[in-house]
């Protein structure tokens, strides 16, 4: 099974290039984030005319998260990160594929900080933290996929300071995704990848997909039973170079 998380950075203004991506790579499961369209304008027939099932969550336009599955329908768990009523932020999506739970999120950025985006981003952080330990408890396989606006090492960013005060980075927001990888989860790029740079993300601003200056802060986090199953991964780095791309490439991981 071959699970791929993609930020597509607007689903209606590159779904020609999604669809190609689709075409070629021909993944299991695919986890969207940052659709920024309302639930009405979500793509569902042409993804269907792809081979595609699909769910989502979408909000006003902004955030929004999704769930494909080849030749067969997601069945949706949750559309919504528990822990609070009131966040009408779409976020966060759980559906079961082929017996694994699988989970698209999108965490919040939390710039500027300090300040309430950055607030909201580590509250954000601890209901998935808590959600997440539920899930782990239950001992069901699951993959937490998505972008997760954390750069978790020096190792995981170009060499700069530039982004020093940037959230992504700050000792709040690693911290928080240390303590959730420590409840057991297993980090599916670094389990096959322990030393080597390799980026997510690249800015549209000061050139950096040209000199390569990227992040890695998209991430698969699998649960213990499906890391023994983990054979492959990698980042379609092709995709961020194509014209009016997103500003992330997709990430994949292949399970035995």
């Amino acid at each position: 099974m071959k699970i791929a998380t993609f930020n597509i950075n607007g689903i209606n203004g590159r779904l020609e290039q999604l669809l190609a991506w689709l075409a070629l790579t021909g993944p299991d499961v695919v986890c969207l984030q940052e659709l920024k369209c309302s639930g009405p304008k979500f793509p569902a027939p042409a993804l269907a005319e792809a081979g595609y099932g699909a769910v989502s969550a979408c909000d006003r336009g902004f955030n929004g998260v999704a769930i494909l599955a080849r030749d067969t329908e997601p069945v949706l768990i949750r559309d919504a990160l528990p822990g609070s009523s009131d966040d009408g932020q779409s976020r966060y999506i759980e559906a079961a594929v082929g017996g694994i739970v699988i989970a698209s999120l999108y965490l919040p950025n939390g710039n500027p900080q300090p300040g309430p985006k950055f607030t909201y981003k580590l509250a954000w952080f601890e209901r998935l933290i808590s959600h997440a330990a539920g899930l782990k408890a239950a001992g069901v396989p699951v993959v937490l996929a998505g972008d997760y606006n954390v750069v978790p090492t020096d190792l995981d960013i170009y060499p700069t300071r530039s982004w020093t005060d940037n959230a992504l980075l700050q000792p709040e927001s690693r911290q928080a995704y240390r303590r959730l990888v420590g409840q057991g989860w297993v980090d599916a790029l670094r389990r096959l990848f322990p030393k080597e740079r390799i980026y997510t993300f690249w800015d549209y601003k000061r050139n950096r997909w040209q000199r390569d200056a990227g992040l890695r802060i998209d991430h698969l986090l699998l649960s213990r039973d499906l890391a023994k199953r983990l054979v492959e991964a990698g980042v379609d780095r092709a995709v961020r170079g194509l014209p009016r791309a997103s500003d992330h490439a997709p990430v994949w991981i292949r399970l035995r």
